[in-house]
């Protein structure tokens, strides 16, 4: 070869290793960031679905509005898990992660989040719950993350609650679900760890409108206190049950919307409810915005699930931006992870910042409110350890 035909190929084996990675660097931002969301938007809780999405979707509204991410624009593509369906979110989160090319998941419900965990596992797609509470989430996983407060931290909130009030007995009732076993055994757990005695716990299918047996066999045991744990609108019903065969002990709930207060009527006064706390502050113009922004666009006030995932897409978008001024092939759930604990602090919707610990669950206030008037009003912050 001689040396004029050997410049001319190194050349072209320059000029084409130059093109491949042009088009590596082209081919690693995508024309717009998807982001998935799993949620009950049909089944007997829509109104989880409802929320949740609306909270996502303003999120990448705002986002949008802003240029999106150096002006790729993001989009949620949403999954309908039917309120509960593990089949139908096993479906779901498939059709995002190879048909929508998702690298980043919200999912919802502790039965939904289990079965879609594993699949995430195994594609390296990252995953952030804000409404599970299951403590089988915790730990399992490099891609699941939390900012959600979990069964345990509001169990033991609810246990304090109540053992503060002077009860010495309680009783639980709660859904047969992976949700109503996790929480039974946290609670029970709890409670029985500050010596006191858990004298029952019942469970009934989520489709079930006649629930008296399990109510009796409450009334049975003779509790002080009762920690109900059904989800909307059985919470109600269960409290409805309860008042209306006699039971007068104090309730406590760490789930309650106003399907619940509908259906429960006037049985729902002094209901108290241990959950995850967010709202609008003078001093949190953060807060403030994402509250008028949501009123005005939904008509009401948001509630934390709503809070919860606006954050949780905000968290996302920011993975992205950390990713890619890394450079590379940075659009991942691989590189999404790393960004996240190369600094797990992100700005916080409910005030100041969040900090991911390192189980991969974010720190929440876990606050008790009381049921006044057919409106829960803030009491006090709680323990959750």
């Amino acid at each position: 070869m001689s040396k004029r035909t050997l410049f001319a190929a190194l050349v072209l084996s320059s000029a084409l290793s130059t093109a491949a990675l042009s088009t590596t660097a082209l081919a690693a931002d995508p024309a717009v960031y998807k982001i998935g969301g799993i949620f009950a938007m049909t089944g007997a809780s829509p109104h989880y679905g409802k929320v949740m999405s609306a909270g996502a979707q303003l999120a990448v509204d705002e986002i949008n509005a802003q240029g999106g991410i150096d002006g790729i624009k993001l989009q949620l593509v949403i999954e309908d898990h039917k309120s509960g369906s593990a089949q139908a979110a096993v479906a779901g989160m498939n059709r995002l992660i190879d048909v929508e090319g998702v690298k980043a998941v919200l999912p919802s419900f502790s039965t939904v989040t289990l079965a879609t965990m594993p699949i995430g596992d195994q594609k390296k797609v990252m995953m952030i719950n804000g409404g599970g509470v299951s403590a089988q989430t915790v730990g399992t996983s490099p891609y699941m993350f939390n900012i959600r407060s979990m069964a345990s931290d509001l169990a033991a909130g609810i246990a304090h609650r109540a053992a503060e009030q002077g009860a010495k007995k309680l009783a639980q009732i709660a859904i047969k679900s992976e949700f109503g076993d996790a929480t039974i055994a946290a609670t029970t757990k709890a409670w029985e760890g500050m010596g006191l005695k858990m004298v029952a716990a019942e469970q009934f299918q989520a489709d079930a409108a006649n629930i008296d047996t399990q109510v009796a066999k409450l009334r049975a045991s003779q509790p002080d206190a009762i920690a109900n744990w059904p989800t909307t609108p059985q919470a109600g019903l269960a409290v409805k049950r309860m008042r209306e065969l006699g039971m007068k002990q104090p309730v406590y709930c760490m789930e309650w919307t106003a399907e619940d207060t509908k259906v429960a009527g006037r049985h729902a006064e002094g209901v108290e409810v241990v959950t995850d706390y967010f709202a609008a502050t003078d001093e949190n113009p953060w807060s403030k915005r994402f509250a008028d922004a949501y009123r005005a666009k939904f008509g009401e006030m948001p509630d934390f699930y709503a809070a919860n995932y606006y954050e949780g897409v905000y968290v996302v978008a920011e993975l992205i931006r950390r990713a890619k001024a890394k450079g590379g092939d940075y659009y991942s759930g691989e590189r999404l992870v790393q960004a996240l604990w190369e600094n797990p602090t992100f700005d916080s919707v409910y005030g100041k910042t969040l900090t991911f610990r390192k189980n991969g669950v974010a720190q929440k206030p876990v606050a008790v409110f009381r049921l006044e008037n057919g409106e829960q009003k803030f009491v006090k912050f709680t323990t959750g350890e």
